[in-house]
């Protein structure tokens, strides 16, 4: 793979990197204090210090398992790409190996915590066979990662294999299910009372991610009738404005702030 661009923040940075038959793919690099690790106890989702951390505390690698993506999420960019495919597992393990190359200083391994979010490009159960071969050969050459895949919950999966050091997020946006198939118009998906339904063998539970567009998109009702607290966590997400949700006029969100995932 080619690096074609790349984009540096506070914390880190993400690069534009295109595959030997030129499709663009996306990786992040980025770092925070192991302290953020514990948010949910500690009830604050905010630094509480101007000290950042670096890839010795929680070293984190976003990668993507598609170029491009079918599903089309109406505030994500990746929809703008008029053309996708699968990547294979290889292609998927070379971006892992892509940022820890550019940080030999800090080895993955060494980290308190070191994590892979399947997050990026693609719909990471639309190619889960690479994707489990990404997750078995990223553990023999970097053993104890943590891998945390994001799925909008595809009919049929199978969440048998999410277990111990993987942890499995489900994309909601709404508790409406005519608005998320607005919001998510891939028709091959799970309804909201079936991702209620997951269970895995995972250390940590299911994250239900609610990337929220108005206050009606939130339900603490049909939340609590679905989505039992002990198996499910919630996280709330700002919209990341970008063309494709400008376009849809989706505007900010109702979240203010940014996650420390």
């Amino acid at each position: 793979m080619k690096e074609i661009n790349k984009r540096l923040f506070t914390n880190g940075a993400v690069y534009v990197l295109y595959t030997e038959d030129n499709y663009p793919i996306e990786v992040t690099d980025t770092f925070l204090p192991y302290y953020t690790k514990d948010a949910i106890e500690k009830k604050q989702n905010m630094l509480t210090s101007y000290d950042i951390g670096n890839r010795g505390e929680r070293y984190l690698i976003g990668i993507s398992c598609m170029s491009g993506c079918p599903v089309k999420c109406k505030f994500c960019a990746t929809g703008k790409l008029k053309k996708w495919r699968n990547l294979t597992a290889e292609e998927i393990v070379e971006q892992v190996k892509f940022i820890t190359q550019k940080n030999v200083e800090f080895p993955f391994t060494e980290a308190k915590e070191h994590k892979i979010n399947y997050t990026r490009m693609g719909e990471p159960f639309l190619n889960i066979d690479n994707v489990r071969r990404a997750v078995e050969k990223v553990e023999f050459v970097y053993p104890g990662t943590h891998h945390y895949i994001s799925t909008v919950g595809i009919k049929g999966s199978d969440f048998s294999w999410i277990k111990e050091n993987i942890t499995l997020q489900v994309s909601l946006h709404s508790l409406d299910e005519e608005r998320r198939n607005e919001l998510i118009p891939y028709p091959n998906k799970m309804t909201i009372e079936e991702l209620g339904q997951i269970r895995t063998q995972s250390n940590l539970k299911t994250t239900v991610n609610l990337t929220l567009v108005d206050e009606a998109d939130f339900d603490i009702e049909k939340l609590k009738k679905y989505f039992d607290p002990k198996y499910f966590f919630i996280k709330l997400s700002p919209i990341n404005v970008n063309d494709i949700s400008e376009k849809n006029g989706l505007g900010k969100g109702i979240i203010e702030g940014v996650n420390l995932v």
